[in-house]
């Protein structure tokens, strides 16, 4: 079997697993993962083996980039606080902790078991995004995991490059010269990832060809990151850094018919990356343990003490957090329900993958790295059971904690906004007839479809406004964007005001978006 069989298969075999995850509304990660393992204890599957650079330079940019961009700016500035605490403290805390209890169960030695803990210091964010898509959590918290997600990758990229350059070169390494790192690969990944959305910006306000977006889109993650990288910084982070500017400003700089198909697009390339690469998680297990030697045997051991390590100083960490947090507040009694959904949403998946695949496998004086089979054991089973336990539990526990949202609670504020959408195009109808901008039965037309999307905004579907034969149909179209236009303009009203929520925003964003794209060009 070559290569490129392999990998079709692979692609094949992915896609049939997460198609029916949405099936059976199961998380496609977890199912994945399951599947992975599956198929790699066949005896007849041959050793995976998966190049570091496919995980780091292929996969992983487009995905931070897709979770980044679903991070809403207004809701991040909330949370920061908090999300800083995580991604510092509870990150050096984990790297810690992982380190000593890997150290004392397993054989690998300390400077060993310190890269281990900081590879698995990290929570991901592509699982995250991933398990979180189906839960009705509320906006804070569901920002708060996914930025943490995003944010702590700058701080364990540090503690891991520093644990690898003591673990090759068996040298010291003191404080200032790790904080300086830090700083050069945090705040120059932010700094480049800047600048590229300012570029990308720059340049899709000046395109208006959906071929021309569609490419841009596509490579600017890939450009954040590789720049990044080449100027000894963060890719990681550039990326981020990139996906959060260009998500929170992407709807100002093209226009209905780019973002529908850009949208499409992406969706397609990350359902196809995601459903790949954690059906690869599962898969390379098996080869990993195949590669160990005779007293690293004990390796299932030693995932149960890492991972129940890593569970555990997430949740003694995120439970003081979130009390403080709570209290400064003043919401009265302290509960324990967002603490814990905070930390079963925790969980580990690609980006440890690709830091564990990524060790050196021979020090500087050319002898084998000690135990780097296993710290890459270790990493992929830890991986694997997080997955598999809080994927199939975290949907449980969240309804067990009673803090997601119910449908109707969307429903009613998604029904209040096309309420506030209808009264807007309403009044630049109003405004245009007192100018004659427009035939009256153009604005008759219009007006009694606006009124009945009122009277009906409790409904799950809005009513189709179509001109009628009586009219013209190219100044129905052109009357009809200046009403999208004004309707649109109160979506980002309501949504700068606080009166709805970044979903809501973007599910009408779609819906004025499919609406301006029915509507054709001459």
């Amino acid at each position: 079997m070559t290569d490129l069989t392999a990998l079709l298969l692979l692609v094949v075999f992915a896609t049939l697993v997460a198609t029916g995850a949405r099936h059976w509304r199961i998380p496609a990660p977890s199912l994945l993962v399951v599947g992975g393992l599956l198929i790699g204890l066949l005896p007849w599957i041959p050793d995976v083996q998966v190049a570091p650079e496919v995980i780091s330079v292929v996969v992983l940019p487009p995905l931070l980039y897709a979770s980044a961009e679903e991070i809403p700016w207004r809701e991040l500035r909330v949370v920061w606080r908090p999300v800083t605490v995580l991604a510092f403290g509870l990150v050096l805390a984990t790297a810690a902790a992982v380190g000593a209890v890997a150290s004392a169960v397993t054989p690998l030695n300390t400077t060993m078991a310190f890269v281990l803990g900081t590879v698995l210091a990290s929570t991901d964010p592509v699982a995250v995004t991933a398990l979180g898509r189906k839960i009705s959590l509320p906006p804070r918290i569901q920002v708060l995991v996914q930025s943490e997600s995003l944010f702590n990758d700058a701080t364990s990229l540090v503690l891991f490059k520093v644990a690898v350059g003591t673990a090759v070169a068996a040298n010291a390494v003191t404080l200032p010269a790790g904080g300086g790192q830090f700083l050069v690969l945090g705040g120059g990944g932010a700094l480049v990832g800047g600048a590229v959305a300012g570029v990308v910006a720059l340049i899709r306000r000046r395109t208006e060809d959906p071929i021309l977006e569609t490419v841009i889109a596509l490579v600017t993650p890939y450009a954040a990151y590789v720049v990044a990288e080449d100027l000894h910084t963060s890719g990681v982070t550039a990326v981020v850094v990139a996906g959060v500017v260009l998500g929170s400003t992407g709807h100002k700089l093209t226009n209905a018919t780019i973002r529908l198909q850009v949208e499409a697009v992406y969706r397609t390339v990350v359902f196809l990356l995601e459903s790949v690469v954690f059906a690869l998680i599962g898969l390379e297990l098996p080869a990993l343990v195949r590669q160990l030697t005779a007293d690293e045997h004990s390796w299932p051991f030693g995932v149960l003490a890492v991972a129940a390590t890593v569970l555990a100083v997430r949740l003694l960490g995120v439970v003081p957090l979130s009390a403080v947090m709570q209290r400064r507040r003043g919401n009265g009694a302290v509960t324990w329900r967002i603490p814990a959904v905070v930390s079963w949403a925790g969980t580990r998946g690609v980006m440890p993958l690709a830091a564990a695949l990524s060790i050196p496998l021979a020090t500087n004086d050319g002898s084998p790295l000690p135990h780097r089979p296993l710290v890459l054991v270790l990493t992929t089973g830890v991986v694997v059971f997080t997955l598999v336990l809080q994927g199939f539990t975290l949907a449980p526990v969240v309804r067990w904690s009673k803090i997601a949202l119910e449908p109707e609670h969307t429903a009613r504020e998604e029904a209040r906004a096309r309420a506030g959408l209808a009264k807007a195009g309403l009044d630049c109808l109003d405004e245009l007839e007192a100018v004659e901008a427009a035939p009256a039965p153009l604005i008759d037309q219009l007006r009694r479809g606006l009124l009945a999307r009122l009277d009906q905004a409790d409904a799950d579907q809005d009513d189709d406004i179509k001109p009628s034969s009586s009219v013209s149909a190219t100044g129905y179209r052109e009357l009809r964007c200046t009403v999208i236009a004004a309707e649109a303009a109160m979506l980002h009203r309501l949504y700068a005001d606080n009166q709805i929520s970044d979903l809501t925003r973007r599910r009408l964003q779609r819906r004025l978006d499919l609406e301006e794209a029915g509507l054709g060009h001459e």
